[in-house]
Parts: C-alpha cells; sequence; structure tokens
C-alpha cells in the first residue's frame, strides 16, 4: 500500500487529474476501475475521481510495489544539471506562490526537446535549490512559465511555482485583465494610436499572415503604439499588447511599415545586416516592459493594481544610444 499527502501543489484539483500525474503510465481505464474497486481511495474513502482536493487529503493506493513501479515514474523527472542564464540575479518578483522573471534574449520560454535548457528548467532548478520544491514534488506539479516570449523576445516572463499560483496567472492572460506594455525600436514611419486587423497562424511554417479583413482561421487582434522618441528612420514605441497572438507585435508593425529592428523572419534582413555590423544588434529589439495586475480578490487581493517593470538588459541600452534614442517610458 501506498499513503501520499496532498500538499499545496496538488490541492484545487480534480482527483483523477491527480492521479493521471501520479500514475502516468496508467490508461485512465486502469485508474477508474481502481477507484470503481476501491483500490485507490481518498480520506479512506470510495471515491469517483471528480473530487476537488483539499490540503492534507488522505490518498491511498492498495497495489503491489511492482503495480506501482510499473504504472509510475521509476524515479521524479530530472531537470538539466545546468543553467541557461543567472535565473536569481534576473528574478524581479516572488512570493510563495508567483515568481516574475527578467528574461534574456536568447533563452527559450519552454525546451524544445527532453531534458533541453529552457527558462522553465532553470525556474526548477532555482526553486529546488532554495527548498522551495523537492523532487518528490515533481512527480505531480511542475512550476512554470504561464506566458511564453519568443527566444529572442526579452523581458517579463509570469510563473506559477504553486498550483494556485499558476491558475491565478493563467486566468488573467485568458481573459487579458492583466495589461501588458512592451518597448521595441522599429524603422519606418507610424503614428499613436490602435491597430487592428485580423491574423492566422502557419504552423507549419511557424509564421503568421496579417490582413485588414476577417477571414476563415483569422483572429482579430489589436495593438496599441505610443511613439516614445525618434530620430531619422528609428522609433522606440510602447506597445499596448490589447491582444496577445503568436508573434502579434513584429508582425502587425511590419504590415503597418514599420517592422522592429533586427528581425529577419517580419522585418527588412538587409537592414537587420547593416545594424549587425554597425551596432551589434543580433536579435530583434522587442522587449516585455512592464505588465500592471488587474483588481483581484481573495487570496491575491495583494498584487492588485500592482505594476512590474523589467529594465532593458546592458546590450539594449547601448543600442538606444547608438541610435540616438531616449526611454521615456509612461508610468
Amino acid at each position: 500500500m501506498k499513503e501520499f499527502t496532498i500538499g499545496k501543489n496538488e490541492s484545487g484539483q480534480r482527483f483523477d487529474k491527480y492521479l493521471a500525474k501520479l500514475l502516468p503510465n496508467a490508461p485512465k481505464s486502469f485508474i477508474y476501475k481502481m477507484l470503481r474497486k476501491k483500490n485507490i481511495t481518498l480520506n479512506g474513502k470510495k471515491a469517483l475521481g471528480n473530487e476537488m482536493l483539499a490540503l492534507s487529503d488522505s490518498v491511498r493506493l492498495f497495489f503491489s510495489d511492482e503495480t506501482y513501479a510499473k504504472f509510475s515514474e521509476a524515479h521524479p523527472a530530472k531537470t538539466p544539471a545546468f543553467n541557461t542564464f543567472d535565473f536569481a540575479s534576473c528574478v524581479l518578483y516572488e512570493d510563495e506562490d508567483i515568481l516574475i522573471v527578467n528574461k534574456p534574449p536568447g533563452i527559450l520560454s519552454q525546451p524544445e526537446r527532453a531534458g533541453g535548457g529552457s527558462l522553465a528548467s532553470d525556474l526548477t532548478n532555482y526553486l529546488l535549490a532554495s527548498g522551495n520544491i523537492s523532487q518528490e514534488e515533481l512527480r505531480t506539479f511542475h512550476p512554470a512559465p504561464v506566458n511564453r516570449l519568443d527566444r529572442n523576445t526579452s523581458g517579463l516572463v509570469l510563473c506559477g511555482k504553486s498550483l494556485k499560483g499558476s491558475q491565478f496567472l493563467s486566468g488573467i492572460i485568458k481573459s487579458r485583465d492583466v495589461k501588458k506594455h512592451y518597448l521595441t525600436i522599429v524603422s519606418g514611419e507610424i503614428k499613436d494610436g490602435i491597430y487592428e486587423a485580423y491574423l492566422k497562424k502557419d504552423p507549419a511554417a511557424n509564421k503568421v499572415t496579417i490582413r485588414r479583413n476577417n477571414g476563415q482561421g483569422f483572429s482579430h487582434i489589436a495593438t496599441g503604439v505610443r511613439v516614445l522618441s525618434k530620430t531619422g528612420i528609428y522609433s522606440l514605441l510602447d506597445i499596448d499588447l490589447i491582444t496577445g497572438r503568436t508573434h502579434q507585435i513584429r508582425s502587425h508593425l511590419a504590415w503597418l511599415g514599420a517592422p522592429v529592428i533586427g528581425d529577419v523572419k517580419y522585418g527588412d534582413r538587409e537592414l537587420a545586416g547593416i545594424l549587425k555590423k554597425e551596432t551589434g544588434l543580433w536579435h530583434h529589439f522587442l522587449h516585455a516592459e512592464r505588465i500592471i495586475f488587474p483588481t483581484a480578490e481573495g487570496d491575491f487581493s495583494y498584487i492588485s493594481g500592482m505594476t512590474v517593470k523589467a529594465p532593458l538588459t546592458s546590450e539594449e541600452e547601448r543600442i538606444l544610444e547608438k541610435l540616438g534614442l531616449s526611454q521615456n517610458t509612461p508610468g
């Protein structure tokens, strides 16, 4: 018999979802069969699987050691032994449930392959080292980034340290209640305003298409633009990401005739090459600079209206200076 006590990172979810994480190699039919036969119990009683788990609930598996070993992982998932960047120095905010980190450009939000380096694996390493999570807890809960930035986009990434924190952050992102602002440098002409269009993603090409009118497979997008400073063909913009679609800022600005500098996918490849030689800019210049939390109640009322800002990297500051642009970000 195996017994498990529900902790803070397991409570608040359905019993069957917890069991699927605890027994990742077991088919759903086996789990429900074990529930019916009371070979899996919750607080010593028969369960259906749709119960919501609470802190300190007791889960018992009346399995042989062989059966448990067959359907569970032999060892908790291991994380990479390396970090892709100095995670601790980039943490901007942290509490019991939420962590916000300033991701440098060149870092993946999620690994491209099992065991690969990424912000997600660095987060796990950081929490393991600080004692905020154990290898055993990783069986049923994985702390993770809730929003993703492209590899070469820098700035704010929201991370759930607990299940409760992950659910809260996912909720405000899905509802678009959290306000997200970006800094970017573009070439070309653009004026202050809210720009709308429609976007369609091509997963195979990992690229999107923008057009003025709606159509099959297209989604509405809205991008707020404020010009902070301008010199020659370059403008520093504050972007209000009203809708958050794949590659929205880069593709929408390019479609509007003001592509992000350094962007070889949607922007000016020739200019990107020139800027790389003249300024050392090796990636598209896009930075998730600040977030504003919505009014929240209950467990997260303490962050209502809170603003978190991420400073530019020293390299990004140097690019601004070389191009003669000044940052005058609104508060």
